[in-house]
C-alpha cells in the first residue's frame, strides 16, 4: 500500500514532468467561460448550441476504460462528469493526462456537453489544462468519530468531503447578513471598536494580555466591546451596533472557544423591556430570511419562535428548580450546596456568581421553548441597573432556547457615581481573588459623567445561535477554524 510520502515523491515528480513539457502546474489565470451550477441549470439550451465551453474545478473521482476516462470535476457551485477519449484528444495528449493528473488536481476543461446513455450530464473535453497540482493524496474516508479530531484540525479537508459542514457555514453568513440587514433596518448605525483594550471590560472573563512595543505598554484583547459602544451613545449617537471577535482566556467546551464572535448593540432612551420585543422581531425576521418558517429542530426537539415569548423570573425558577430561596441563604451556605452539585467555585466569588453557576447547572437545561429569564441578583452585572422597586434586582433578562443561554440584555446604568461604586466593588472581589471580577475604567467612567442617556443593551452569542439554529452539538462545529491544541 502507498503511504502518503510515496504518493507525494510521485507527486513531485509528475510535477516536474509538466514543467518539462513546457506546461505551467501553476498558471496565473484560467478561461473559464462558465460555472458548473451556470450549465447544470441551462444544460439543453448548451447542448442544443453544441457551443464549446470551458468549466474549471477539482477532479474528485477518476475511471479510466482503456481508450477512454470519465472524471468527476467540482467547483465552488455544484460537480459535472468530464468526458476523456484518445480518439477526440489525440493519443500524445491523451497519455499525458494519464500519466500526469491525479484525484484532487484542479483541471480546466474545454469541450461541449452532452448527457450519457444513462443520462448523466457530460462534458466532452477537447483540450484540457492543468490549474493546480496536488502533492498531497484526498483521504479516502473522512467520516467517523475517530476523526472527528482531525476533521477540525483540517477543516479545508472537511469542507471538500462533507457538504453539511459547508452548508452549516452558507447558513451562518445568512443569519449574520439578516443580523445586520435586521438592525439597520431599525435605524442601528454599524461601528468597530478597538480590539486591543488598555483596560479590558463589559463583561466577566480572564482576557488575553499582550505588550504593544512602539508605546512600552501592556494591552488586552477585548472580552467585549461594550464600554466602547457606550461611549458612542455619550457622544450623540442612539443606535449602534457591532459584529465583531472577542476573547476570553477560559476553557474549551461545549459552548466555549477563546475567540468567538457576539454581536451587542445599544439603543438610546429604551429600557430592557423594549429589548424583549425587539429580539422577538429580530429572531422572526432571521428565521424568516434564512428558513422561511420559524420552527426548528434542535437535538431532536421541534422548537418554535412564535412570539410572545415566555418569560420567567430568576428567583422564582431557582427556588422552584433548586430548592434554595436566594433571599435567606448567604454566600458560604450557597457556595457549599454548589460544590455539593459538583460545581468549582473560585476562590472570592460572589453570592450572585454562585447562584449564576448553580442556574447554569440545574436550571437553565430544563428551559428548551424560547425563554427570557428576568430579574437576576444584583451583584451579576455591574454594569446593569437595578429595578427601581426592587435595587436588589436588575433590570435585566437572558434568552434561554434548548438549555443554553444565547444572549445577554438589559438596561444601562447611566449613573456614573453608581458606577463607579459597582467598579471599586468589583476591584475588591478581583485583589480577593475572583480573577473575572470587572476591573475599573476610568476614562469610561470621565465619559459617563458628561451624561450618558438611559439606554438598553444586548450581546448576543452569534457561535451559539449558530449551533441552535444549524442542529449543531458544540460551538467547534460552527467555527471555521476552532482553536485546538497542536498534535505533539
Amino acid at each position: 500500500m502507498a503511504t502518503k510520502d510515496n504518493i507525494r515523491k510521485n507527486r513531485l515528480k509528475k510535477l516536474e514532468r509538466i514543467r518539462n513539457f513546457g506546461f505551467l502546474p501553476y498558471p496565473a489565470f484560467t478561461k473559464r467561460t462558465h460555472k458548473i451550477a451556470e450549465v447544470l441549470k441551462s444544460f439543453t439550451s448548451f447542448v442544443r448550441s453544441k457551443k464549446e465551453i470551458v468549466l474549471v474545478g477539482r477532479i474528485r473521482l477518476l475511471r479510466i476504460h482503456g481508450g477512454s476516462t470519465f472524471i468527476h470535476i467540482e467547483d465552488g457551485t455544484g460537480r459535472i462528469q468530464g468526458y476523456f477519449k484518445k480518439d477526440r484528444l489525440g493519443e500524445k495528449a491523451y497519455k499525458f493526462f494519464l500519466d500526469n493528473f491525479d484525484l484532487g488536481d484542479f483541471i480546466e476543461v474545454r469541450g461541449v456537453l452532452f448527457k450519457t446513455k444513462k443520462g448523466e450530464k457530460t462534458i466532452e473535453a477537447a483540450d484540457f489544462h492543468m490549474l493546480a497540482k496536488s502533492l498531497l493524496p484526498l483521504p479516502e474516508k473522512w467520516h467517523g468519530l475517530k476523526d472527528v479530531e482531525e476533521r477540525f484540525r483540517k477543516r479545508y479537508l472537511d469542507l471538500i468531503f462533507n457538504e453539511d459542514v459547508k452548508k452549516k457555514f452558507e447558513i451562518r453568513s445568512l443569519i449574520i447578513k439578516s443580523l445586520r440587514e435586521f438592525l439597520e433596518g431599525e435605524g442601528f448605525l454599524g461601528v468597530e471598536t478597538p480590539i486591543l483594550q488598555p483596560i479590558y471590560g463589559g463583561a466577566r472573563a480572564k482576557p488575553f494580555k499582550t505588550h504593544l512595543n512602539a508605546m512600552n505598554m501592556d494591552l488586552y484583547l477585548r472580552i467585549a466591546p461594550e464600554l466602547y459602544l457606550k461611549r458612542l451613545l455619550v457622544g450623540g449617537f442612539e443606535k449602534v451596533y457591532e459584529i465583531g471577535k472577542c476573547f476570553r482566556n477560559e476553557g474549551v467546551d461545549r459552548y466555549h472557544n477563546p475567540d468567538f464572535t457576539i454581536l451587542e448593540f445599544y439603543w438610546a432612551y429604551a429600557d430592557y423591556k423594549d429589548l424583549m420585543k425587539l429580539t422577538e422581531q429580530m429572531f422572526s425576521y432571521v428565521l424568516k430570511k434564512v428558513f422561511n418558517k420559524l420552527e426548528i429542530t434542535y437535538d431532536g426537539k421541534k422548537i418554535n419562535f412564535k412570539a410572545p415569548w415566555k418569560r420567567i423570573e430568576f428567583y422564582q425558577f431557582f427556588k422552584k428548580t433548586t430548592g434554595i430561596d436566594l433571599e435567606e441563604i448567604n454566600e458560604t451556605a450557597l457556595a457549599k450546596k454548589a460544590k455539593k452539585m459538583g460545581l468549582d467555585i473560585e476562590k472570592g466569588t460572589p453570592k450572585a456568581e454562585i447562584a449564576d453557576e448553580i442556574f447554569a447547572k440545574v436550571c437553565r437545561p430544563k428551559i428548551i421553548k424560547p425563554t427570557f429569564v428576568i430579574h437576576y441578583p444584583k451583584g451579576f452585572q455591574p454594569l446593569a441597573k437595578s429595578l427601581e422597586k426592587d435595587s436588589e434586582k436588575l433590570a435585566n433578562f437572558q434568552l434561554v432556547v434548548g438549555g443554553a443561554e444565547l444572549l445577554n440584555a438589559f438596561s444601562e446604568l447611566n449613573d456614573p457615581i453608581e458606577q463607579r461604586k459597582r467598579f471599586e466593588e468589583q476591584e475588591k472581589l478581583f485583589k480577593q481573588g475572583f480573577e473575572e471580577a470587572q476591573r475599573i475604567d476610568n476614562d469610561y467612567l470621565e465619559a459617563m459623567e458628561y451624561g450618558m442617556p438611559p439606554a438598553a443593551g444586548f450581546g448576543l452569542g452569534i457561535d451559539r445561535l449558530v449551533v441552535l439554529l444549524t442542529d449543531s452539538h458544540a460551538l467547534r462545529e460552527v467555527i471555521l477554524f476552532p482553536t485546538m491544541k497542536p498534535k505533539k
